[in-house]
């Protein structure tokens, strides 16, 4: 990702993995800090629609309107200290070890290897370490922050409650945004050169499609960690039959509209300032 030759990093005493894994830790942190700050409003909209009781049936703009009636302005920030300061540590995780992981296979295998070269294999596996790292710290601060965010009680003997749904889910949208951003700079390196434009398509774009593809998850994850009422006791595949059932295929996309508009902007920003602090950290001998 960087453009620092190995042989240049070997010459600095520091392996390129290590040195790129250190700088994603950094930016990472940044990133995660500045995403929860501008999203938060709208992940808070998207969990009540998804898994509060009285909730199930408002649009987002019904459920902006009771918000304001009932908790006011700070009511789209509850259990924001969760998020925000988990967000720091798990996408901090999240990007040193993609970065680490992404760095070593393209250093050792990147030139050599059809599979790494050409179908970008190394993003692929880098996504599968960072979203484990990831999916380890975000499960027990996504649990306390849905049950804030719902007004209920929560529980530290059930803090890792989804994370199976969560690591799933975590995979595949860090899989699908790690490889369409590789293969988006490689393929318009001059229309995503612009230090501002660049990096905010590849995030606000490129991350919004990758939730998509996972929402349906992003929808389980949630109503599994809130608990919602009348299937605490139902599997994933259960959950899904029963929410097509009663809303159709589009019930597995409740709530995406306010999930969009986090994902673009809050994504988006938040890759100026990653960006922006990986070349700064990249150009330091």
């Amino acid at each position: 990702m960087a453009t620092n030759k190995k042989e240049k990093d070997s010459e600095r005493g520091a392996p390129k993995w290590w040195k790129e894994g250190l700088i994603g830790l950094c930016a990472g942190s940044l990133f995660g800090a500045t995403s929860v700050a501008i999203g938060q409003p709208f992940d808070t909209i998207k969990t009540k629609m998804q898994t509060q009781t009285g909730y199930q049936n408002k649009t987002m703009l019904q459920t902006v309107r009771a918000t304001l009636r009932s908790q006011g302005l700070l009511g789209f920030y509850r259990g924001s200290p969760f998020p925000f300061f988990g967000s720091t540590f798990y996408r901090s995780a999240q990007f040193g070890a993609y970065e680490s992981i992404y760095s070593y296979l393209e250093s050792n295998y990147g030139k050599s290897n059809r599979l790494f070269k050409e179908y970008r294999l190394h993003a692929l596996l880098g996504g599968l370490g960072g979203a484990t790292a990831r999916a380890v710290i975000e499960t027990p601060l996504e649990y306390a922050k849905i049950r804030l965010q719902t007004q209920r009680d929560w529980k530290l003997r059930d803090v890792y409650k989804g994370f199976g749904i969560t690591w799933l889910r975590t995979t595949v949208f860090l899989s699908s945004f790690f490889y369409l951003r590789e293969t988006a700079k490689t393929r318009y390196p001059e229309k995503l050169s612009h230090p501002i434009i660049g990096p905010f398509l590849l995030g606000g774009v490129v991350a919004t499609f990758a939730w998509w593809v996972v929402w349906p998850l992003e929808l389980m994850k949630s109503q599994i960690q809130g608990s919602y009422v009348g299937h605490e006791s139902l599997s994933v595949l259960q959950r899904m039959r029963l929410v097509v059932s009663e809303r159709g295929l589009a019930g597995l996309y409740r709530g995406v509209l306010s999930g969009t508009l986090r994902s673009f902007f809050a994504n988006g920003i938040g890759l100026i300032v990653y960006e922006y602090v990986q070349r700064r950290f990249s150009n330091w001998n």
